[in-house]
Formats: C-alpha cells, structure tokens, sequence
C-alpha cells in the first residue's frame, strides 16, 4: 500500500494535517518507516515537518534546547554536550545515529529510547505545541498524544554529575537489556544530596527508580553506602520480556549493572 507523504513548512501546519485518521509524523523514520513497512495497515499518511527550530541546538547559561529532529549523530558530536554523548551513541549504529531524534527516543517502545532514559534522569522538560510539560507527565500520557514535540530542554550537568550505562549482549549497537541513566549532586562531606535514576525496559517506558534515589540521599558512593539502594531499585517496576532478555533476567540484573554505575 502507497503512504501519501506532506510536508509542511511550519509545525503548526503538519500538526492540523495530524488530525487526519490514520496519519503520523515522520521524524527520523527509525520506527513509522519500519512499522509501515512490516505492514501496519494503521498508517496510511506521513506527516513531517521541516521548521528549522526542530533542528536547533540552543545552549545558554547552562540550560540546553535540543529540537526535536536533532539527531544522536548531532548530539554526540556538539561540542557543548559532551556529559550526555554517552546516552546519544547507545543509540545503534552509525546509521542509526544519523536518523534517529530527540522526538522519536521519547516516543520509541522498550527496549528502544535509550536517550528518553537519559532525558529522564536529567528532568527534562518537553515542549509541544499543547504547551510545556515535566518528562514525567509526557511519557505517562505518550500513547494518546497527537501533538507534535518541538524540543527537550534540560539544564546542562557537570559530567562528574551524569552517569549513563547500556546492557546490551551485542555490541557496539545492540538492543537494550535495560539501561540506567544517572544524576547527582554530592555535597562537601561525599554524601549523595540530590539524585535522580531512570531505567530503561524496567517497564514499556523509562522510569523512574524513586526507591533507590529515596535510599541514596544522605548515603556516600561505596558498596555498603549504596546497598540500600540497590535493594530497592527494583521497586515498582515491571520489567519487558522480549527476545533479547525475559522479565526474571532483567530484575536479576539490575541491582548488579546500577551498582556497577554508582560505583564509577
């Protein structure tokens, strides 16, 4: 079956021709392509968008906007993100990095959307043109949402601040047995003082490990200051089986990967 493509000039434009039974946007085209192409007989139209401000990269005092047609490769290349390349070249290959977005990760089913991990530990904020939203509140309503994402923003962390890991059994660019994204602050005695853990293919989205950050805080980066934590990083998840990994082998090995990341 042939898929009408439009192309609009604006995002406002390509988001009225959303509205449209059976259309969705194109962005990099890493999943809508495939999908339609494995036979998804719910697509019939693609709808993309070539406004310039969702290819921007913006960094100002501190605090980052990525559009949301930004690709990993543009990502991990840009000299002032250097903390979060690490997150951006999880994704695939090379040929991947070239045409997967910002907007796709936070859209991508686990076991993909590792950068969505990272954009969750990081707090991220995500613009639409319904408005501005806490990563949190995206992701948990994701599935209903016909709006265009515009752009992520975040304030920029120092790289000792930001940790990021993929599990994965092929490397380099392998599918994901989870990943872990980490941010935190240490205050002048070496305990943890803030911190935020995301988890990837713990559930079929990133999420939060809000009982492993709950029993850091106040806790120092050795083995038997995160212990605690890694008891309780388990908590609230439900892990993906596919076949990469089942649901039993990625519980049994969180605790072990998200210590290996505390631990440096």
């Amino acid at each position: 079956m042939a898929l009408a493509l439009q192309t609009f000039s604006t995002v406002g434009d390509a988001n009225a021709a959303l509205k449209a039974t059976g259309t969705r946007y194109l962005g990099g085209g890493t999943l809508v392509v495939r999908a339609a192409n494995e036979g998804d007989i719910s697509v019939s139209g693609l709808v993309r968008s070539t406004d310039p401000s969702l290819s921007a990269i913006e960094i100002d005092n501190g605090k980052a906007r990525i559009g949301a047609s930004v690709t990993m490769a543009a990502i991990a290349r840009h000299p002032e993100l250097g903390a979060i390349a690490k997150a951006a070249r999880a994704v695939g290959g090379p040929a991947i990095r070239n045409m997967a977005t910002v907007g796709g990760n936070l859209f991508a089913p686990a076991p993909y959307g590792d950068f969505a991990v990272a954009l969750l530990a990081l707090g991220a904020t995500v613009d639409t043109d319904d408005g501005e939203m806490p990563i949190e509140d995206f992701l948990a309503g994701r599935d209903g949402s016909r709006a265009i994402v515009t752009s992520v923003r975040f304030e920029l962390p120092k790289a000792e601040n930001f940790r990021f890991l993929k599990v994965s059994r092929v490397k380099p660019k392998g599918v994901s047995v989870l990943s872990i994204a980490a941010a935190l602050e240490q205050a002048g005695d070496s305990t943890v003082s803030s911190v935020r853990i995301a988890l990837g293919c713990m559930a079929d989205r990133p999420m939060r490990a809000r009982g492993a950050e709950k029993a850091l805080i106040g806790s120092t980066l050795n083995q038997d200051g995160i212990a605690a934590a890694l008891a309780a990083a388990g908590e609230g998840t439900s892990p993906i089986t596919d076949p990469i990994a089942s649901a039993w082998y990625r519980a049994e090995v969180l605790p072990v990967h998200l210590g290996r990341l505390l631990l440096g």
